[in-house]
């Protein structure tokens, strides 16, 4: 049940540095999708931060320790500032699990609304919120609620619509109103910041905020997940739910992935209320590795690199680049259909037929194994598997963007 990249002829990778991965025999790779490594393969004031902790102490979070409350409150000066209680743990999908026990208790409501293609996680509380999963296993259960992927591109209300942020927060509008009817009651709405395996979309402006209305009138909370898209990624802030505008704050966010750069670290940040809620059942929440010294030592690494090295403004250059290059194929190559991103988080949209935008699903396995035969490691997302998705390690630079899209240019010519 395990997959491999390019499983007809796999890669062996046995060291990596920056955004380069090298096989047994030397050759170097450009990492075009490793959204773990954010700050690099191995970078190594991660590795120092690692190492330097490990000689110390490693142990749970059952003892005072000064590395806990240091990253806490770094991480607190990144977020709202309503944001301010944090749960540690060891993955995102931990986190996600959690995010939902928490929305629980606090609104006593089950139910939750996600978005279709959805995948929050590997856990049987996430498989049955993720319809990316669950749609191929025991189906849908009766607390949880589908809305439409906001894709001004190949969804229900799309870029001509006059105003689709709108129209998409009413389907969930109307998605509350039926569960209603059925008395059901919504505990939280579920939502990855940018949906990413739906196909690397960017949700109309103003959506969010709509949505949270609704949601919150409904007594329910908004969770936003920022496993895949937070710390800088999308360049213009550093948290994706922030490209919505200044005036929305999720209940609940929840981090992983990038937060420790290849180490198991996981985060929830939420409200004191929120958090009260949780506590006031009198059953301790306790996770023996989530908040170790070394975790939290990573973890204030990966802060300090991404300030020092200016990897967010370093996302939005290089990915308005990169979104410049692609743009310049799209008028060039009619198989692409849409370039869409935000700083280093791009979709290229792979169409067979301009006017039905029909996904060009084999075409864009083709092109992605032909990359790899070119040292270029890409992948694809969305329902079609169709659309090539970019998320290397924010130490990708203009000449890595300039190589990918000329090979690309190439290989589709």
């Amino acid at each position: 049940s395990c997959k491999l990249f390019f499983s007809n002829d796999p890669v062996k990778i046995v060291k990596a540095e920056g955004q380069y991965m090298y096989d047994e025999n030397g050759r170097q790779y450009l990492d075009c999708i490793n959204n773990v490594a954010h700050v690099g393969h191995c970078h190594p004031d991660v590795v120092k931060a690692a190492h330097e902790q490990n000689q110390l102490l490693n142990t749970n979070s059952r003892y005072l320790h000064d590395n806990l409350v240091d990253y806490a409150e770094r991480l607190s000066k990144t977020l709202p500032e309503k944001l301010c209680i944090f749960y540690f743990l060891n993955s995102g999908s931990e986190a996600n699990d959690l995010a939902l026990r928490l929305a629980r208790q606090y609104t006593k409501h089950e139910d939750v609304i996600v978005l279709d293609h959805a995948y929050h996680g590997h856990l049987t509380s996430l498989i049955d919120i993720s319809p990316y999963k669950f749609r191929n296993l025991e189906g849908q259960k009766e607390w949880v609620h589908v809305a439409p992927v906001p894709d001004t591109y190949r969804g229900l209300h799309r870029e001509d619509h006059k105003n689709p942020a709108t129209a998409y927060a009413n389907e969930v509008k109307n998605i509350i109103e039926q569960a209603h009817n059925k008395g059901r009651k919504i505990a939280a709405f579920f939502v990855e910041s940018l949906p990413s395996v739906g196909g690397q979309i960017i949700p109309p402006a103003g959506y969010f905020q709509k949505v949270a209305e609704h949601v919150h009138k409904a007594g329910g909370v908004f969770i936003a997940d920022e496993i895949q898209v937070g710390f800088g990624r999308v360049g213009k802030h550093f948290w994706a739910f922030q490209l919505q505008g200044e005036d929305f704050i999720p209940d609940i966010v929840t981090m992983g992935k990038p937060i420790g750069n290849g180490h198991p670290l996981a985060c929830v940040a939420t409200t004191k209320e929120i958090a009260g809620a949780f506590a006031a059942t009198g059953v301790e929440y306790f996770n023996t590795f989530g908040g170790n010294p070394v975790s939290c030592a990573i973890g204030l690494a990966v802060l300090d690199v991404i300030e020092k090295e200016h990897l967010q403004a370093h996302a939005m250059e290089v990915g308005n680049f990169l979104m410049k290059l692609l743009n310049e194929q799209k008028i060039k190559h009619p198989i692409i259909g849409d370039v869409r991103g935000s700083g280093l988080f791009i979709g290229v949209d792979l169409i067979k037929d301009q006017a039905e935008r029909t996904p060009a699903t084999a075409e864009a396995e083709y092109l992605v194994t032909r990359l790899k035969e070119e040292y270029i490691l890409l992948s694809t997302d969305g329902p079609g598997r169709n659309v090539l998705k970019f998320k290397p390690p924010l130490c990708f630079n203009m000449e890595d963007a300039k190589f990918v899209v000329d090979t690309i240019d190439k290989l589709l010519t």
